[in-house]
């Protein structure tokens, strides 16, 4: 049955332990199956027009569905904030802020009954509005990342470097730990509406036994 649209959907209570973790230290979460909108990409997301093109996309995507769902399905949202998914040839490039070698998946997730064809539609009618080459990269994706480590940064982005070095050469291998997956970053904040000394960041790292 639809939720009254009165009730919206918000993903960040239904899973608050995902998206508001402790800023003190690592903690351990178990992450279920989620469904994001995605677009794959690489370098330097602060001069990369592609990455800037696959927000651009990805959010104009986003609040169609969440209209359409309102008006059709009767089943309100609210928009998820900005994902990412970050990966390169050595990880090591994280901790160096070596953005032009990071390879970058833009991420918005989903409610479980948002689906393909509504995804489809929602595509096309952001396409009509305008050209936008990232459309058509656009995918609804399925991330299954499981036992994970993750933190609250809070603070410039260029400034988790420490935070990332701390969590790859002494906390995982002292909880004998390896990596099992993209570095995944959550953004809480609106970056063009809040101070750089305010922003809040999630930063996870799906884990495995060494």
């Amino acid at each position: 049955m639809a939720a009254p649209a009165s009730e919206k959907y918000d993903l960040k209570r239904a899973h608050r332990a995902l998206y508001a973790p402790s800023a003190r230290d690592f903690t351990i979460v178990e992450v279920p199956p989620m469904r994001y909108l995605a677009i794959d990409g690489h370098g330097d997301p602060n001069t990369s027009r592609d990455y800037a093109a696959a927000l651009e996309a990805l959010f104009g995507v986003a609040h169609t569905l969440k209209f359409r769902s309102k008006k059709e399905l009767g089943r309100d949202f609210v928009v998820a904030p900005l994902e990412a998914l970050w990966r390169a040839d050595d990880p090591v490039v994280f901790a160096t802020g070596e953005k032009s070698a990071w390879s970058w998946t833009a991420l918005i997730a989903q409610p479980e009954w948002i689906d393909e064809p509504l995804v489809a539609d929602a595509v096309a009618a952001v396409r009509a509005k305008g050209e936008n080459p990232a459309l058509e990269l656009l995918r609804l994706h399925e991330l299954h990342e499981g036992t994970s480590a993750q933190i609250l940064h809070v603070g410039s982005y260029d400034d988790e470097a420490p935070t990332l070095a701390r969590l790859h050469h002494e906390w995982m291998p002292q909880h004998g730990l390896t990596f099992n997956g993209a570095h995944h970053e959550i953004y809480l904040n609106d970056a063009r509406r809040t101070a750089p000394e305010k922003l809040r960041t999630v930063l996870r790292q799906p884990v495995r036994p060494a």
